[in-house]
C-alpha cells in the first residue's frame, strides 16, 4: 500500500471512529470534513460540528463546540500549523480555518480535534490534499467538473411535482435510485475517489432550493437544511477527506430555478450568496465581502477562471443587448485583464452556465440563449479573437447532459453534464428547432446518449496536452478528446 492509499483508508477510518467516540457526548462532526479554494500557498478547512451523523426529521442538527485543526506536510519536515475556532450558531455551527504560508506542489494532513470546549477534546476527522505546483512547475494536474446534484430526485421525494418535472406517465426519463448502496449516496462520487483527482470543482446546482417544489426551502434553516442532508452522505464524506474542492453556485443553489437578483420572494439575492459563503469553503470566515469571481494557476501549463453568473446579472427578462450582462461591468473587466496577462499554455474559463449550447430555446437566462445575453456573449469572443488569446476553451455546468460543442467563430465548450443519473436528460442537438441553434451552425463531436449520471475528468500533462474525458456515473469512460 502507498503512502497516499494508507492516508485516504486513515482518514476515512478516522471519520468514522470519531463520530463513534463523540456520540456518546451528542457532538459529532457528521458531515465530516472539507478542503477548499487550495492554492500553491493557501487554503480553507472546515469542519461543521452536530448531534449525531444521522438525519433526524430530513435534518442534521449543528451544535456549539471548538475545533482544533493541526496541519503539516506528509513527507517535509515541518513545524506544524495549528489553527483552533469556535464553531457557533451564526455561522451554522461551522468552524473554518484559513492557512497561508504553505509549501507549493506538497501534500498536507490535516488532523482535527473536536468537542464542547477546549478542556474536552476528541479526535475529529482527517484530510489529506495537495496545494498546487505553481506557475513554473512542468506538473500534471488532474480534476473532475460536476453539476446538478440533485438530492431529491436520487432518493425519490415523494413531495416532488411529477407533472412539474415531467415525470408523469414519461417512461423514458429516470427514476430515483434503487441500488442496495443507496444509503451511501451517488455512485459517481465513489467513481471519482477511485480515479483520485487533484481537486474537485462543483459548478452550481450543488443542492436544489426548489426541488421539491412545494415545499420549496425559503428560510435561512430551510435553506441550510439542503446542505446538510447533500454532505452527511458517506460517500461525499469519503471524498471530501481526501479530494479539495472549488465550488460556484447556479439559480437552483442561488434562488430559484433560472433566477435572476428581481422579484420580491425568498431566498433574497443576499441571503443566497450569504449561504454560499457560509457553507462552503471558498474564503475565509470572516470575510464577507469576499469576491466570489476568482482565478488560480495550477501549473506552468494551466490556468482556471471561475466567473460568478447569478449575483451581478441583469434581469433575464431585459433586451438583449450591450447593457445586458451576466457578470457586471466590474467581473467583465477584471477577466479580460487576467486572461491578456496569463501565459499559461491552456486557459480553462469554469463557467455555472452554457455559451455555447445549444440549450432549450424556452430559456433565457444564459450566454447562449435567444433574448438572453448573447451580446455580451458575442463581444467577448470578438475580444479574445482580437487580444489573440490562444488555447481558450469553455467548460460548463447547469446543462443536464455531456457535450462537446465548437461553435462558428472556432470557441469551444465542454459540458460535464449530470453528476446524479436521476437528474440527467437527453439534450438539444443543433438542428432541432426546439434549441437555440435551429439553424444547426454549432458543431458537435460529442453528444451523450443515452442518457446517463456522470463527470467529466480534465487532465493537463504538464509537457503540452489538454485531455477532457467523460464518465459515466460507475467511472466508464464514454468519450474523450485531447488539444496539444
Amino acid at each position: 500500500m502507498t503512502l497516499h492509499h494508507f492516508l485516504i483508508a486513515f482518514s476515512v477510518l478516522s471519520l468514522c471512529l470519531s463520530a463513534e467516540a463523540s456520540d456518546a457526548d451528542g457532538l459529532s462532526a457528521g458531515q465530516g470534513i472539507m478542503v477548499g479554494e487550495v492554492t500553491s500557498s493557501s487554503a480553507n478547512i472546515q469542519v461543521r460540528l452536530t448531534q449525531g451523523t444521522k438525519l433526524i426529521d430530513r435534518d442534521l442538527a449543528g451544535t456549539a463546540g471548538i475545533v482544533r485543526f493541526s496541519l503539516q506536510p506528509t513527507t517535509v519536515p515541518r513545524v506544524t500549523l495549528i489553527k483552533t475556532v469556535s464553531a457557533t450558531a451564526d455561522r451554522d455551527f461551522i468552524a473554518r480555518a484559513t492557512f497561508s504560508g504553505l509549501l507549493p506542489g506538497t501534500k498536507y494532513i490535516c488532523r482535527t480535534k473536536i468537542g464542547k470546549s477546549k478542556a474536552q477534546l476528541t479526535d475529529g476527522p482527517t484530510s489529506t490534499f495537495s496545494t498546487h505546483p505553481g506557475k513554473n512547475a512542468a506538473a500534471a494536474v488532474r480534476f473532475v467538473v460536476v453539476t446538478g446534484m440533485n438530492y431529491a430526485k436520487f432518493h425519490g421525494d415523494h413531495r416532488i411535482d411529477r407533472k412539474q418535472h415531467l415525470l408523469e406517465n414519461n417512461t423514458d426519463l429516470p427514476r430515483p435510485y434503487t441500488g442496495p448502496d443507496k444509503h451511501l449516496g451517488y455512485p459517481s462520487l465513489a467513481s471519482i475517489l477511485k480515479l483520485q483527482p487533484d481537486f474537485f470543482i462543483g459548478t452550481g446546482d450543488n443542492v436544489y432550493y426548489d426541488t421539491p417544489d412545494k415545499p420549496r426551502a425559503e428560510s435561512i434553516p430551510e435553506l441550510r437544511q439542503k446542505w446538510h442532508e447533500q454532505f452527511v452522505q458517506p460517500r461525499y464524506r469519503d471524498l471530501f477527506a481526501a479530494v479539495p474542492t472549488y465550488w460556484m453556485v447556479d439559480d437552483h443553489d442561488y434562488r430559484i430555478d433560472d433566477g435572476d437578483n428581481s422579484g420580491d420572494y425568498k431566498p433574497t439575492p443576499a441571503e443566497g450568496r450569504r449561504m454560499m459563503l457560509e457553507q462552503l469553503p471558498i474564503a475565509a470566515a470572516d470575510a464577507p465581502n469576499a469576491r466570489t469571481y476568482r482565478t488560480h494557476r495550477t501549473s506552468r501549463d494551466l490556468q482556471i477562471w471561475f466567473p460568478e453568473n447569478r449575483m451581478y446579472r441583469s434581469d433575464n427578462a431585459a433586451p438583449d443587448g450591450p447593457n445586458k450582462t451576466i457578470w457586471g461591468p466590474e467581473q467583465k473587466a477584471w477577466l479580460k485583464t487576467t486572461l491578456a496577462a496569463s501565459d499559461a499554455k491552456f486557459k480553462l474559463l469554469i463557467s455555472p452556465t452554457p455559451m455555447i449550447g445549444p440549450d432549450d430555446l424556452r430559456k433565457t437566462d444564459n450566454h447562449c440563449d435567444i433574448g438572453g445575453f448573447r451580446h455580451e456573449r458575442d463581444e467577448f469572443f470578438a475580444w479574445l479573437k482580437k487580444s489573440n488569446i490562444k488555447n481558450f476553451y469553455i467548460i460548463c455546468g447547469d446543462r443536464h447532459w455531456q457535450y462537446h460543442s465548437v461553435a462558428p467563430g472556432g470557441f469551444e465548450e465542454f459540458s460535464c453534464g449530470a453528476l446524479v443519473d436521476a437528474n440527467s436528460r437527453l439534450g438539444r442537438k443543433p438542428g432541432d428547432p426546439e434549441s437555440t441553434d435551429a439553424e444547426a451552425t454549432i458543431k458537435q463531436p460529442y453528444y451523450q446518449t443515452p442518457r446517463s449520471g456522470g463527470f467529466l475528468m480534465v487532465h493537463s500533462s504538464g509537457v503540452g496536452t489538454l485531455r477532457f474525458i467523460w464518465h459515466d456515473e460507475r467511472g466508464v469512460v464514454l468519450h474523450q478528446h485531447e488539444k496539444k
